[in-house]
């Protein structure tokens, strides 16, 4: 059993305080633990500016949101497709216009178990290329704001880190020879995950202590995700899990990024989650990490490696 600092039911959203004055950026919140966040978040008073791709969906999700909670609430959406660079770097110049405060940068978008090797637009293999790259760049870009505003930047990862290789495949970063659905989720999971404990090292050396990097994973929850991205087989079995106890809401896998996005004093050396058997469900708490996730010459390697892929350096 696991145990909890929050005591034996977790962490839950109760202990979030007002969130008056304070702004958050989510991206992928047209459903599942994205859309839960926002929604809690702006229950609490804070300002919410949601990063999605489709037109429609996102128009649709602010109706829902202010059907829900009422006109006065603080959400709005800029439009960005973490598949292409150019998109995020378009989201990320409208943002730091427009956004004079980030708080948390929450990303919690992300794709999975996509059944055939696929590229973005940049030519990356396509989930590593939007949960990781999209994501490093993202976060590259608002830094300054995150600095200023002595924000977190909070990244999902998942338990699939553990799944496939221990290590990144540096020398067949598209999985040109040996692609499978799972194994390229798991690498792109486990390339999030480290980006996040090198980035802490990083800001430790360079002296700063006002920005927070977070590591979380939602265990298993009632999404989308896999409806969107995985093949018929994979589908089917979510859909029979997802009528499981095995499996918990979408509003209870949206408590962790909840959690390192706001509570006060969080160790930024854990990695957060549901912390019952197999981490799949139960209490909100800190998880176990296993040591290859933090193998700090393949952090440095894959963060440097991504620094060239996405042409940014970061600015500590």
């Amino acid at each position: 059993m696991s145990t909890t600092q929050f005591g034996k039911n977790g962490w839950t959203p109760n202990r979030i305080n007002s969130l008056k004055g304070k702004t958050f950026i989510i991206t992928g919140t047209t459903s599942g633990t994205g859309f839960e966040a926002a929604k809690i978040l702006l229950k609490k008073g804070a300002k919410v500016v949601m990063l999605n791709r489709n037109p429609q969906k996102f128009a649709e999700t602010i109706a829902a949101l202010k059907q829900e909670l009422g006109n006065a609430i603080s959400v709005t959406n800029i439009e960005m497709d973490l598949a292409s660079l150019a998109s995020v770097k378009k989201a990320a110049e409208e943002i730091l216009k427009t956004v004079p405060q980030i708080d948390a940068l929450m990303c919690n978008a992300a794709i999975a178990q996509v059944p055939k090797q696929t590229f973005t637009e940049d030519g990356f293999e396509s989930q590593l290329g939007v949960n990781h790259y999209g994501n490093f760049l993202l976060q590259a870009l608002l830094y300054p704001r995150i600095e200023e505003s002595n924000g977190r930047i909070v990244t999902v990862g998942s338990m699939g880190y553990n799944l496939g290789f221990k290590t990144i495949q540096f020398d067949d970063m598209n999985w040109d020879k040996n692609y499978s659905p799972n194994g390229v989720y798991s690498q792109s999971k486990l390339a999030q995950i480290m980006t996040v404990y090198e980035l802490q090292d990083r800001l430790k050396a360079a002296g700063k202590t006002g920005v927070k990097a977070y590591a979380y994973h939602p265990g298993a929850s009632s999404t989308s995700l896999i409806k969107t991205s995985g093949s018929l087989l994979t589908r089917f079995i979510w859909q029979i899990m997802k009528l499981t106890p095995m499996v918990q809401s979408a509003e209870k896998g949206a408590y962790p990024e909840l959690m390192c996005a706001t509570e006060p004093d969080l160790d930024q050396e854990g990695f957060y989650g549901p912390t019952g058997k197999n981490y799949w469900i139960g209490p909100v708490g800190e998880c176990k990490l296993e040591p290859h996730a933090k193998d700090k010459s393949v952090m440095k390697r894959l963060w440097e490696l991504s620094e060239k892929e996405t042409g940014v350096t970061w600015n500590l």
